[in-house]
């Protein structure tokens, strides 16, 4: 079976097929830091992160481009508010950014373009756009693109000019020949943070930075572009248009969409997305005190990226229990290549289980599906343990695979079975123990084990002795 990608574009499952053969060329839509992220920017970030890690797995070369948006209304606000400079506010919550990915897991992006560092390129495509008789500059210094001259208006939301119009959402303003022209280049208003410009001084539209971007670190063509579903109308739809009126090719072979992340709230009569405007959002920093990114990332792909996710603690607390039977399974392999005695090396369900996680995560990343697979091989290999059926070999082999699998899903505990002081330590105290039970000190011993209990550790009392696993 093929990789096939449920694009946006053609609202289809289609085969993936990347412009080069073996590389992968993907842009997804970064945030605008005047915050720090909260768990719903952290879906879109691990979505994106596990597509990249199975491309990776899978054996493609993948050049992953996320961008920062550090110049914006929202910057220029929240950084007065502070008594700060806005790129000096951006630059803080970026540091922050780096921090908190780095709890749920995430590996970074190849590329991260920040807007501010971007401005030739931006200004390249803002004179092009105009050139090419799509754009137009108003009296005050700001370009506007003219949406009447584009003929892809629509193609992700196949809605029209008209259907768009009727909606009766769409602010005018006296400077646009038409509602739904959009901004390229604002003019500055008196006293914020801008850049010159043939037009005069002023800073970028937040549509126009993400093509400019894409064009100087991708090419005129990508692959895969990726975001929140929120972003399809008017971010992506209006990137299309800002992209092929100066290049006359497809932006995007593949668009990807994440569902939102939801809260229901007191008072509320339905889910609405989590959000910093709504204020209804929960900080990753805060979220991660709580549960250790095993747990959060297990949350999150539990779901399929498309369909909508309710936030809610039950939900957490699901995950971190079902996760245990899997970190439980992949401890007992670690213990029994400690103490072998099997000849089934496992190759039947190490081979029926990769063709099942490939052909899970293949159809469009049904990381759902794939997480079964995990669940599968807990279940037929803590069989062949208790069977004393397994080799040292086979119990290694599935560690191997299992390790294989979380390069793309990061959901295994630390990997330990080569610390071979821990080893030491636990054997000593379990000799302790057994002298402590041999002298009917069974104070004692109880509280040997029931003090590694609490750290986490559990003592096995069985036929071959006395066995140790974490828990």
């Amino acid at each position: 079976m093929s990789l096939v990608i449920h694009n946006t574009l053609t609202n289809k499952k289609e085969e993936f097929v990347p412009i080069e053969k073996g590389k992968v060329k993907m842009y997804v839509c970064g945030v605008t830091v005047y915050d720090d992220i909260h768990m719903g920017h952290a879906r879109s970030m691990i979505v994106f992160d596990m597509v990249a890690k199975y491309l990776r797995y899978r054996g493609y070369d993948v050049t992953h481009v996320t961008n920062f948006t550090d110049v914006d209304d929202k910057i220029i606000t929240r950084a007065a508010e502070k008594g700060m400079e806005p790129l000096e506010l951006s630059k803080m919550y970026i540091d922050r950014y780096f921090q908190e990915i780095e709890k749920l897991g995430i590996g970074r992006a190849d590329i991260y373009p920040k807007a501010s560092e971007s401005m030739g390129n931006i200004i390249e495509m803002c004179k092009e756009i105009i050139d090419n008789g799509y754009g137009y500059v108003t009296s005050d210094g700001s370009v506007y693109f003219s949406v009447e001259k584009a003929k892809s208006f629509g193609c992700l939301t196949n809605k029209t000019l008209k259907d768009m119009m009727s909606t009766g959402r769409i602010a005018n303003d006296e400077q646009k020949r038409n509602p739904l022209d959009f901004a390229i280049w604002k003019a500055a208003k008196p006293g914020e943070i801008s850049w010159d410009s043939p037009w005069g001084k002023g800073r970028p539209g937040w549509h126009i930075e993400c093509s400019a971007m894409i064009r100087h670190h991708l090419g005129k063509r990508i692959d895969i572009h990726g975001g929140g579903n929120d972003l399809i109308f008017p971010h992506h739809e209006n990137e299309i248009l800002q992209t092929e009126a100066v290049t006359g090719e497809p932006l995007a072979n593949y668009w990807m969409h994440n569902g939102m992340l939801q809260v229901k709230g007191k008072g509320m009569t339905k889910e609405e997305k989590m959000s910093k405007s709504l204020g209804n959002f929960f900080r990753v920093c805060d979220v991660a005190e709580r549960y250790d990114r095993q747990t959060i990332r297990f949350y999150f792909l539990s779901t399929h990226y498309m369909s909508p996710l309710i936030y809610g603690e039950e939900g957490f607390e699901l995950a971190s229990s079902s996760l245990k039977r899997i970190w439980n399974n992949y401890r007992e392999l670690q213990a029994y290549v400690r103490d072998s005695d099997g000849i089934d090396d496992a190759d039947e369900l190490i081979a029926s289980s990769k063709d099942d996680f490939i052909d899970a995560m293949d159809d469009d990343f049904n990381t759902p599906d794939a997480i079964k697979v995990f669940f599968n091989v807990a279940t037929a290999s803590n069989k062949m343990i208790a069977d004393r059926s397994l080799s040292k070999k086979g119990a290694e082999n599935i560690m191997e695979m299992l390790r294989g699998f979380d390069k793309v899903f990061g959901i295994l505990p630390e990997d330990e079975s080569s610390d071979d002081s821990m080893d030491s330590v636990m054997q000593i105290l379990m000799d302790v123990r057994t002298e402590l039970r041999k002298r009917k000190a069974y104070d004692l011993a109880d509280m040997i084990r029931d003090r590694l209990t609490d750290a986490g550790i559990q003592l096995e009392d069985s036929s071959d002795g006395m066995k140790w696993k974490k828990i």
